[in-house]
């Protein structure tokens, strides 16, 4: 398979942007045994704010290792993703679409700015890991554990569909002041002819509760026990 045969099946779309990355990402390769589509979020929450307001402040950078949002039952590892040499978003492989991907050339999560996490909606071989994203709705939770021990919770503000060719780059991956979070996959209708969904759904979440480990209290027994 070309390499750009896999970007069509992947629904990469190469956009130019300021930090010089590209969107969008995850599979849709559902064959025509596809049982139902992917859920898609209502235009009444599909409104985002330009700069949500974090209710806690930011943490240092560290990289995530879980995920979690248990509205939809998501609990997975994240991977590493970066960039595909022709600069478009890197994304799962079709092999791992049970799992999501932190692009680690952007913000960590719980840190300033725009976190984004990117998932499969579905293969051939059925849901992916955010199949459901779009079933999301504001003021659901979301939760990221942190290399460091911590763990960076957020809520829900809003979700879109796009279409691809209309992927909201600077909205998306543009420098806020706060901590915010972004999940992305595919929806909308599935194309049969290309095999890939025609758009993306987008979360937006924003920063609300931080939680470190807690401090372990020197023992004041002595070295032989007593």
């Amino acid at each position: 398979m070309g390499k750009a045969t896999v970007a069509v099946l992947l629904g990469l779309t190469s956009v130019a942007a300021t930090a010089a990355v590209a969107v969008t990402v995850a599979a849709g390769l559902a064959g025509d045994d596809r049982a139902a589509p992917p859920p898609a979020p209502p235009a009444s929450v599909s409104t985002p704010r330009a700069q949500p307001k974090s209710t806690t402040r930011a943490l240092p950078p560290s990289p995530p290792v879980l995920l979690e949002i248990p509205k939809i039952g998501v609990r997975t590892t994240l991977m590493s993703l970066g960039k595909n040499p022709d600069g478009t978003l890197e994304v799962p492989p079709l092999d791992r679409v049970d799992e999501a991907g932190w692009y680690r050339l952007g913000p960590s999560p719980g840190a300033r700015g725009p976190a984004v996490i990117a998932g499969h909606v579905d293969s051939t071989k059925g849901p992916g890991v955010f199949f459901k994203l779009g079933a999301l709705r504001p003021g659901d939770t979301v939760r990221i554990s942190r290399k460091d021990g911590t763990r960076a919770v957020f809520e829900v503000d809003s979700l879109e569909s796009v279409p691809k060719d209309s992927f909201p780059t600077r909205k998306v991956y543009g420098m806020v002041k706060t901590p915010v979070l972004r999940l992305i996959t595919c929806g909308g209708d599935f194309d049969r002819a290309g095999g890939h969904y025609r758009d993306n759904i987008i979360v937006y979440a924003r920063l609300v509760a931080t939680h470190r480990p807690k401090a372990v209290a020197p023992s004041t027994r002595s070295a032989s026990g007593r």
